[in-house]
């Protein structure tokens, strides 16, 4: 898809949830989430992160998790517990791209598989507002949390990440 097409396809989804935001272009060199907040100036507690998460099972169950940048996801508790499953694991970039169309430093919730469970940390939707991906490595939606709460099956979850490290 071209970068105009995905840009039509992001804004289709956008609009239908009825919640203002705004579209922000990035250079897809810059697209990871640290490189995107010290080129353009965002805080990294803004940026909420959209990660694909896979059991290490027979017949992997996958959900996609959205957590602020700093915060880590607590996949070796909370994530394995609520899949029910002994392992699971952040799911490969080929993994993601084949499950969502999209590339690590461009997954968004928007336009994902309606199967695909999204459980979004609490502490996310305690922001003023939120830098997602734009479902591209070229686009990033600005929006207040309750752009989440608008897509159907969102599940907000406490305890979905961790306090980050302190090194």
């Amino acid at each position: 898809m071209n970068g105009d097409a995905a840009r039509d396809a992001l804004v289709a989804q956008l609009d239908v949830l009825g919640v203002p935001y705004e579209l922000f272009p990035c250079d897809p060199a810059l697209a990871d989430t640290a490189a995107f907040c010290e080129a353009y100036g965002f805080s990294p507690e803004d940026a909420a992160n959209t990660i694909v998460v896979a059991s290490r099972t027979e017949r992997p169950q996958y959900v996609a998790c959205v957590t602020l940048a700093p915060y880590r996801l607590d996949v070796n508790r909370t994530i394995r517990q609520r899949l029910g499953v002994r392992r699971v694991s952040f799911a490969p970039a080929e993994e993601t791209a084949a499950l969502t169309g999209m590339t690590l430093g461009g997954v968004t919730v928007f336009g994902l598989p309606p199967d695909l469970p999204v459980w979004v940390d609490s502490r996310v939707m305690a922001r003023d507002r939120i830098v997602l991906g734009g479902g591209s490595r070229s686009w990033k939606v600005i929006a207040s949390p309750t752009i989440l709460r608008a897509l159907p099956g969102v599940e907000v979850v406490e305890g979905l990440a961790t306090e980050p490290r302190v090194d």
